[in-house]
């Protein structure tokens, strides 16, 4: 990565998850490193050979799908990329944000740039020129199984790079023609075989999935602080985190949270003040912690090495081999390694999202927390937490409906010539979706917490979980009797959401990811 934390220089097929992160966080000027020319131009230079000798090689001069065995005229290369472009943007539903279709066209420059797709540098660099100047094609979120590429929304894209359709600049959407025409851009033309390898390749689905994977390094962090707090809160113990319990056992990232929340309860006085209580165990919400997240720890980074992969990956079809001058037809553009990457993050965030719900549960549940009825000292004319924990169930149960893995389903498609699919596009758009439900959960059990944190004064928790206190305080007043609560709870999502409770917090969490 560049020195130059706001000027990214991307090496193709070196890209780090730090810097898809920093990418996808917005914010940085970015750049491919100009040695890719080397292997970008004899590729190109491979397909107008065949070109010029009257070759026919497929996706250069024939049809496409189910249609590879018509061929196409020379002089009517140029229509049939146009063309396929035209005929394959048929997206619907919402537009992908921005940051997502930052990802996917930084991702497709860099696979286009490692010289195996036979493009021109023009293309790439009509790429970069939108991101450089903040233009980003309106892409609808919906329409790809995840095979033969993401080819609905990477026509959208495509369309907007030859002025066609629509973009976002300067948060409007506004005609792509236009705004080419105002910022004297000249709208692409495509040569054989460009169009199609715009459009086959993974891309959107890994984009989509990296982007659940970054919001879950949130969940994660946030989840843990309030798993914590809540412990306190209902006077829970300490000894299951014991290195030795869960060294016996070996598992990674299990004994890494554990150290997580020895490290955030020690030196808590409402832990002190119960060693000697006759309770014998506590619930496995809080009981299990390091278990539970811990497997979502490794989830999460088994998805993160598939993903980083694939971001660097070459996923179009066919693939230009300069050095024996062939042009050979496979199945890159298959997204099942993606697929499978975004079920296994579905999973974790909803397993995060469920055990805590259930921490809130037991919170509101005076018999096993042994705090005040619903988390007020006045229960009755007060409802309290009552109804914040249903909203939680809600999104919890919402989250386990669409945690169903995406991978196992499948439909021909193209007159049954693509007859296996991976369905990842759509399967790793849930995620986000999911993560959202999550961050509302954790938020609502972060209120929670902090108010049975409370209800035990004057005792103190630790200092880490005292300033974690101090935190949700700053965005929600105590809970003495009811008040419209829904904004509060929309504050506590917020702040999970910015992933500033896993900054600030660091040195209490494992490093989730490696770059």
């Amino acid at each position: 990565m560049n020195t130059d934390p706001m000027n990214l220089i991307l090496s193709p097929g070196h890209l780090t998850l730090d810097e898809l992160r920093l990418i996808y966080e917005g914010g940085r000027s970015l750049s491919l490193d100009p040695a890719c020319r080397d292997a970008v131009e004899p590729a190109a230079a491979a397909v107008k050979k065949i070109v010029d000798e009257n070759r026919t090689v497929y996706g250069i001069n024939t049809g496409f799908g189910r249609l590879a065995q018509e061929i196409i005229p020379q002089d009517k290369l140029e229509a049939l990329q146009k063309n396929l472009v035209l005929s394959h943007s048929t997206g619907v539903g919402p537009l992908l944000n921005d940051n997502i279709v930052r990802l996917i066209m930084t991702m497709k420059a860099a696979s286009l740039a490692r010289g195996f797709s036979g493009v021109r540098m023009t293309v790439i660099e009509a790429l970069m020129t939108f991101l450089d100047h903040e233009i980003y094609p309106c892409i609808p979120a919906k329409g790809s199984v995840g095979a033969s590429g993401d080819l609905a929304p990477l026509a959208h894209m495509t369309a907007a790079l030859m002025g066609i359709g629509d973009v976002r600049f300067n948060g409007e959407i506004v005609p792509a023609d236009a705004t080419l025409k105002a910022l004297m851009i000249p709208p692409l033309t495509l040569g054989p075989k460009e169009g199609l390898a715009l459009l086959n390749g993974t891309q959107v689905s890994t984009a989509l999935a990296l982007a659940g994977l970054f919001e879950t390094e949130k969940l994660l962090a946030a989840a843990t602080l309030a798993g914590s707090l809540s412990l306190d809160a209902a006077q829970g113990t300490d000894a299951p985190f014991d290195t030795r319990i869960h060294a016996a056992r070996g598992q990674i990232g299990q004994m890494e949270m554990a150290a997580s929340y020895r490290a955030l309860i020690e030196g808590s006085e409402i832990r002190k003040s119960h060693e000697e209580c006759e309770k014998v165990q506590d619930p496995y919400c809080l009981r299990c912690q390091p278990q539970v997240m811990g497997a979502c720890l490794d989830q999460m980074r088994h998805a993160a090495g598939v993903l980083i992969i694939e971001a660097n990956s070459v996923s179009d079809n066919p693939l230009v081999f300069v050095e024996t001058g062939e042009v050979i037809s496979g199945g890159n553009f298959h997204a099942e390694p993606v697929a499978l990457a975004a079920d296994n993050l579905a999973l974790a965030i909803a397993e995060i999202g469920s055990m805590s719900e259930r921490r809130i549960a037991m919170l509101v549940d005076t018999s096993i927390s042994g705090l005040p009825a619903f988390l007020v000292t006045s229960a009755g004319i007060n409802s309290g937490f009552m109804i914040a924990h249903v909203t939680a169930a809600s999104l919890a149960s919402e989250n386990k409906q669409q945690a169903y893995p995406a991978s196992v389903d499948s439909i021909p498609t193209s007159a049954n010539q693509e007859d296996h699919v991976s369905m990842a596009t759509h399967g790793a758009r849930r995620t986000l979706r999911m993560a959202e439900n999550t961050a509302a959960i954790v938020g609502i059990e972060l209120l929670a917490a902090t108010q049975g944190i409370e209800l035990r004064s004057p005792l103190k928790t630790s200092a880490p979980l005292e300033k974690l206190h101090a935190e949700i305080r700053k965005i929600a007043d105590p809970y003495e009797e009811d008040r419209f609560f829904a904004p509060d709870i929309e504050a506590a999502k917020k702040l999970v959401i910015s992933g500033r409770l896993a900054a600030e917090f660091a040195d209490f969490l494992p490093d989730t990811l490696e770059s």
